[in-house]
């Protein structure tokens, strides 16, 4: 059996993650960013998960996923009630780890033409 590798061209994806920095094909992020498939969005001011609000979850929104992957840094760290709830109550899953498995994570959904957007919360 041989596989190959069927990728879109403006398709974006993440080559690498972790608690500091994440690598966008070939461009370096150190700040705080959300990711779909097709934007990379670095106006985004949460550093923290205890600093998501209504406007960090409105311009996530913006991107109108399925599923959001919430990448907390080097570990899982999961946020508040109200954060959980304004996207259970509009039907989204809301996904919480650690950025190089949002990495993982994103890159096949994305590969199997899901809507997902990933948001690292970076300290930069």
């Amino acid at each position: 059996m041989q596989l190959t590798e069927q990728r879109i061209e403006q398709q974006l994806f993440v080559r690498k993650a972790d608690a500091t920095s994440v690598v966008v094909v070939d461009r370096a992020f150190a700040t705080s960013l959300l990711l779909s498939a097709t934007e990379a969005v670095t106006e985004f001011a949460p550093r923290t998960v205890d600093q998501l609000d209504e406007a960090a979850i409105e311009k996530i929104l913006a991107l109108k996923p399925e599923v959001v992957l919430l990448g907390t840094g080097a570990r899982a760290v999961f946020p508040s009630q109200a954060v959980l709830g304004a996207f259970l109550k509009r039907g989204i899953g809301l996904e919480t780890m650690d950025n190089a498995a949002v990495a993982r994570t994103f890159n096949v959904l994305i590969g199997e033409g899901r809507k997902a957007v990933a948001v690292f919360l970076l300290p930069g």
